[in-house]
């Protein structure tokens, strides 16, 4: 059998009769075989939310387009159909904390998270070795108290040249711009050391601690303008003990930030995640 090229599909529009055999019959009329199929209706809210996996023939990308931009006026429907063989270009962000960057970089390498990486960039240089062990180039852009704003513009026009179209923040420890988050919108992740909405802004662990809470998280994110409020992707936590002081609550934190950032990443380059208001369905 002829290998062919297989495509995603995710949907996002008003629940209505209808909508998975009209998009199943475009899928047919140009030669689609699904290969993975899932679905969640929102019923509260009305909504319907598809990501369909399927192998097309050469030409038939075009045709399903024709097809689908045919049937989204009718349907108020927002879609996007993207070639699933292909690797996303993404570039990482990190500070002077190596293990988030450490832990993604050691997957990609084991073909984990399919992704080109074209740059890492940093407001410290503490990370350069490890950028230069795997072979991706690395660019030092200082964050100064007193010159944010010009900083932050070389970030904005080095991000233009290298054409992301994702960006990780993996434990990149600054606060983006609210136009450069405007500019990524849903394209930019953030790993958050705190189970949100829990401890937003600096220092959660020592929040944690002097809160006296039984279990700490982490928290993969989308960035919008306002400070860890964005769509929440993937959330997990582990437990402390009544004796664990602050170092033992970022010992075991960073495993968690580890692990969520991983799948959070994953399921986004996927195409796993749809966004609706400022809740995400993930078809994990």
């Amino acid at each position: 059998m002829i290998e062919r090229p297989r495509f995603r599909l995710s949907i996002r529009c008003p629940d209505q009769h209808g909508i998975v055999s009209r998009i199943a019959a475009a899928i047919a009329d140009t030669e689609g075989w699904i290969t993975e199929a899932a679905q969640h209706t929102d019923e509260e809210a009305g909504w319907f939310f598809m990501r369909w996996v399927f192998s097309l023939p050469a030409d038939g990308e075009a045709l399903l387009e024709q097809r689908l931009a045919s049937l989204a006026p009718e349907l108020r429907m927002d879609w996007w159909l993207n070639n699933a063989d292909t690797r996303p270009r993404v570039v990482l962000l990190a500070s002077r904390e190596p293990h988030c960057l450490s832990d993604l970089l050691a997957r990609w390498s084991a073909g984990e998270l399919a992704m080109e990486i074209p740059a890492i960039l940093s407001n410290h240089r503490d990370l350069e070795p490890l950028a230069a062990c795997h072979g991706i180039p690395f660019e030092h852009i200082p964050v100064p108290k007193d010159g944010r704003e010009s900083a932050f513009a070389t970030l904005q026009e080095r991000l233009a040249h290298l054409e992301p179209e994702t960006i990780v923040l993996a434990r990149y420890m600054q606060i983006l711009p609210p136009g450069l988050c405007a500019e990524y919108p849903e394209r930019i992740l953030n790993i958050h050391h705190s189970f949100l909405p829990s401890f937003v802004g600096a220092r959660p662990y020592h929040q944690a601690f002097a809160r006296g809470v039984k279990l700490i998280g982490a928290t993969c994110h989308y960035v919008t303008d306002e400070l860890d409020a964005g769509p929440i992707i993937e959330q997990d936590v582990t437990r402390i003990r009544h004796d664990d002081g602050v170092q033992d609550l970022i010992r075991k934190g960073r495993d968690v930030e580890r692990w969520v950032l991983a799948r959070g990443l994953r399921y986004h380059l996927e195409g796993r995640v749809l966004t609706h208001g400022n809740k995400t369905i993930v078809f994990d």
